[in-house]
Order: C-alpha cells, then structure tokens, then sequence
C-alpha cells in the first residue's frame, strides 16, 4: 500500500514538473510576444506621424497596406520593428539556395548541432547586411518624401540605427522564443503581427456593412467560405500518406524477433507555410522598393512597377502562384531526403513491399514526394489566392487575405501540437525513471 502511495506521489510530482516548466515556457512567449507589440509602438526618432498618415490614406488597398498587415501595424506607425523579420526571412533563402548549391553548406547540415550552428551564424551576418541596406534605403526614402522633421545627417545616422536595430532584436527575439519558448519564434511573431490585425479588419468590414456598403449576403457568404477554408487547412495540415514499410526476422543474441509491419508517415503538405511566407517576402521586397523610389525625379516608372504588383493585380496573382509552387518543391527538396531515407531503411532491415531496397526504394519514395508536393503547392496557392479572387468578386478592400489566414491556422496548429508534445514527453521521461528504478531496485534484491 505504501509503495503505490509512494509511487503515485512520485508521478504526480512528475506530472507537476512538467506542467510548471510548461508554464514557465507560456508565460515567456507571452512575454516576448508582449515586448514585440510594444515595439511596433516606439516610433522612428524624427518622423512627422501627420506627414507618415498622409502617405497611408493614399495608398489604402496598395501594397504599403499589405507590408502593414504582416509587421503588425509597425509599417503604420513607421516604429523601430517597420522592418520586422523580413531581413531574416531574405537571409534564410538566400542560405537554402546556397546550400543547394555549395558543397560546403550541404556538408555543413549533415554536421548535426555544430553544423547548424555555423548555418546560423552566416545567416545572421546576412540579415544584418540585408537589414542594413534596407533600413538605409528606407530612412532615405523617407527624407524625400517629407516625413521627416529635420533631413540632417544625425536625422539618417539616428534612424537607420534605429530600423537596423529592430530588425536584429525581432530576430533574436525569435531566436528566445525557439529556445527558451515553445514552437518556432519567427512563425509566432509573423502570426502576432497578423492577428493583432483582425479586429480593425473585421471592424472596416461591419463598419462598411452598416453603411450598406458591402452587401450582407455577400457578407455571409464570405463568412461561410471563410469557415469552410479554416476547416479544409485543418484537415489537409493533418492528413498523412502512409507508406507501408516491413521488418525481416532477425536474431538478436539468442532471440528471434518476428516479422513487424509499421508505415512511413509523409505530410501532403511537407513545406507548411515557407513557401506561402517566401514567396510575399519576395513580391514584397521589389514592389514596396518601387513604392518609396517611385516619387523620386526621373523615376515615375517605378510607381506603375509598384501599380503593377499590387495584391489584386493580374501580374501579383501569376508572381504568387510561381512563388509558392517553387519554393512548395524548393523547400521540401531540402528538407526529405529520399535517398536517405531509403538507406536508413535498409539499414534498419526494412523495406517497402513489392520495391527492392536501396535506390529503387529511394526512386519510389521520391515518386510519392512529388505527387504529394504538386497537391500541396496547388493546395497553398488555392488557398492564398482564393480570397484575392473573391476580394474582386465583391469588391472588398480590406486585406484578410489567405496567406493570413494560412499563416494563423497552420502556425496556431503547431503550437497546439508543440504543447501536447511537451507534454506527453515530460511524462514519458518520468516513466522511462520509474520503469529504471523499477528494474533496478528488482536487479539488486535478486
């Protein structure tokens, strides 16, 4: 009686332990997501925000809204985070490219921890460099505009530090939020961004339906397919397709093992939201450089560039869709390797039925990868583009988009998965304990 007392005692302890370092992980995203909204609310030293809301009501519906939506209203306020996580995003590119390419970048990542590390270190002396360039030609633009105060040289040094500086910080704060937090810190803070959003857009659409502006049909019907696309994510982000794997006989010492069936597990959509996240980062980066360069003298053809590449625009939506279903197979190149996986099969002594192991099981696994990758690159690039097609249906201008709504869902599913997992594992680990002592305890009274 006692031993089941104290063994229950033992588990709740456990179970204890892992709820208060779960919490402890909770409390400090909410925290790091906290620092991050207060952020997008420090504003760049010398800016006029009478000038700065001048500029926004006259490109309302342009591609200066849709950078607002994903930095969280910072673009708005011109604050110290405009920049967001933009530069690190381009960084993060420009290294899986690279890694494509160079030799040494491909070795790098099968070094485990430490090669990671180097990955990392590059990638953040590149957003660095990026940031640096793009806060520059920002605070520049923002000079010949007439946003500024006072256009002195203390007014670009302060400025550009300052954008620069954001971008960094929103980079390490991902960093934390990954490390210290739960669930990947870059997708939580985008996710922030975009969520702290909703209600003005939800607003602007009421608003507009109380003024009879939008018709209340067309409103419900939106809300339906909204409802319907929410649902469809969820049960795409979960399907599997399972490839059947069998275990020979083998003998383990003086064991016999029988002959085990299990599956390969392999997501329909295996690039999540990258290519979604990828492809705006870079439709964003040329037209929003048009934007700002588009007033300057001599450079009225930058505006119909800028014009051009508006969300809505026929060229936009043909860009868009390229984004994705390149970066859709692009990343999931890097990211599953058939081939090693065919070898860790068969070194394992499993095999696929009906397909000889080695390079014919690698040839069929790639086969099934890529019937997947072209059903989960039509289905992100339906669901980013779809409400951009209804948007000019119904003649909408707030941007809800699908990316957004992308973004939310499969990010909020991570973390959803991510908590559980934590769970599960910290009550695991305190089983694995007690099943030791256990069979210690039984080891040394025999």
């Amino acid at each position: 009686m006692s031993r089941n007392a104290s063994e229950m005692a033992n588990q709740l302890a456990g179970n204890q332990a892992g709820v208060a370092e779960l919490r402890s992980r909770l409390l400090f995203v909410l925290f790091a997501l906290l620092v991050y909204r207060v952020g997008t609310h420090i504003p760049v030293p010398g800016i006029d925000p009478s000038q700065l809301q001048v500029l926004f009501n006259q490109n309302q519906g342009g591609i200066l809204e849709l950078f607002n939506m994903f930095s969280g209203g910072a673009w708005e306020r011109m604050s110290i985070l405009a920049l967001g996580v933009i530069p690190y995003i381009t960084a993060s590119i420009i290294m899986n490219l690279m890694t494509m390419m160079y030799p040494q970048f491909q070795q790098w990542r099968k070094e485990g921890d430490a090669g990671r590390r180097k990955i990392t270190k590059v990638t953040r002396y590149l957003t660095l460099g990026i940031a640096t360039i793009q806060g520059v030609s920002l605070t520049v633009t923002l000079a010949n505009q007439g946003l500024a105060f006072d256009p002195n040289f203390t007014f670009y040094f302060v400025a550009a530090l300052a954008i620069v500086t954001g971008s960094m910080f929103m980079m390490w704060l991902g960093e934390q939020i990954t490390e210290r937090g739960i669930g990947n810190g870059i997708s939580l803070l985008i996710f922030s961004g975009i969520v702290s959003g909703f209600p003005a857009a939800l607003g602007q659409v009421f608003e507009a339906a109380r003024q009879d502006q939008i018709n209340i049909i067309a409103l419900l019907f939106m809300s339906v397919i909204a409802v319907g696309v929410i649902w469809f994510i969820v049960r795409v982000e979960r399907a599997q397709r399972r490839i059947t794997v069998n275990y020979a006989k083998r003998q383990q010492g003086r064991r016999m093992y029988q002959a085990q069936q299990s599956h390969l597990p392999l997501k329909i959509n295996m690039a999540g939201v990258i290519p979604a996240i990828f492809a705006s980062s870079l439709l964003l980066a040329p037209a929003s450089m048009a934007s700002w360069f588009g007033t300057n003298e001599g450079m009225g053809w930058l505006q119909e560039v800028s014009l051009v590449l508006s969300p809505g625009q026929p060229l936009y939506i043909m860009m868009f869709a390229a984004g994705i279903i390149f970066f859709s197979f692009f990343y999931t190149a890097i990211m599953f390797d058939p081939k090693d996986v065919a070898d860790n099969l068969k070194r394992q002594g499993a095999y696929i039925p009906g397909i000889r192991p080695g390079a014919q099981s690698a040839r069929y696994i790639d086969e099934v990868i890529t019937r997947l990758t072209v059903f989960g690159a039509l289905y992100v690039t339906s669901v980013c583009l779809m409400p951009e097609f209804m948007v000019v249906a119904f003649d909408i201008t707030f941007q809800l988009g699908g990316t957004a709504l992308l973004i939310v869902v499969v990010v909020a599913m991570d973390f959803m998965s991510q908590v559980q997992s934590h769970l599960m594992s910290s009550q695991y680990a305190k089983l694995m304990e007690k099943s030791n002592l256990q069979g210690y305890g039984k080891k040394k009274g025999g």
